[in-house]
């Protein structure tokens, strides 16, 4: 078993989670928190140069300095680019990562996603998270129940996406963001011509704006849930 973290964050590819919640990774982790980061394909099939094999491996070159970065824990799963399904051979992956590193809440993708991959892996969570919780499914660690979910907004991921939550961050952690976010040749416009980095930065300041700060990110929650301001995902 791993070392016990605060925030599991689960991207479809390598990179997702950093750029779409690595200010709130940032936050806790100056909060004294810990994370970790679960990357279920690389995302190796988009380089414009690069053959799908080339562009996994430099992926996972990549992947390993951003988690350094943040200090975090890092694991993969071996799913190819566009090719994620939604089963149980998925969940119960998902599921041996939660109970190896026994996270509070998880991070992920919404699933009114332009990408099939991030609505698959959205739709992986919950069975994921109950077989994760249940003892009567035997696997190599314990049980645990993760009790919080959230859902980073994305600009793939936008279709019924409602902010609920909003996280104030700071200069500092928007900075630590784009250190880790940055050793991907992607999000250095390298890849794509989407402005990546400045787009969650005025993003960021949008967010700030409607709750009365300078900085913040929101996130998506069931139903049930009301909107606050939160100072941490784990309370």
């Amino acid at each position: 078993m791993a070392e016990s973290v605060d925030i599991l964050a689960i991207g479809a590819h390598m990179g997702d989670v950093e750029i779409a919640c690595g200010m709130a990774l940032a936050a806790h982790i100056r909060q004294g928190k810990k994370v970790a980061i679960l990357h279920l394909t690389p995302g190796e099939k988009g380089h414009p140069v690069l053959s799908p094999e080339e562009y996994a491996r430099q992926k996972h070159a990549e992947a390993k300095e951003a988690a350094a970065v943040f200090g975090a824990q890092m694991y993969t799963l071996d799913y190819r680019d566009g090719e994620l399904p939604v089963n149980d051979e998925v969940q119960f992956a998902i599921c041996d990562v939660i109970r190896a590193c026994r996270p509070q809440c998880i991070i992920t993708h919404w699933q009114g996603s332009i990408h099939k991959d991030h609505t698959a892996c959205a739709l992986n969570i919950p069975n994921a998270q109950f077989y994760a919780a249940i003892k009567g499914f035997v696997r190599k660690d314990p049980p645990h129940w993760v009790g919080r979910i959230y859902y980073a907004e994305n600009w793939e991921d936008r279709d019924g996406f409602e902010p609920e939550i909003f996280l104030e961050v700071t200069e500092a952690d928007i900075a630590l963001w784009q250190e880790a976010a940055e050793k991907y040749e992607l999000f250095r416009g390298g890849v794509s011509r989407f402005p990546y980095v400045e787009y969650y930065r005025a993003l960021a300041r949008v967010r700030g704006a409607e709750i009365g700060c300078q900085y913040a990110v929101a996130f998506a929650v069931p139903p049930s849930a009301h909107r606050r301001r939160v100072q941490s995902l784990l309370g």
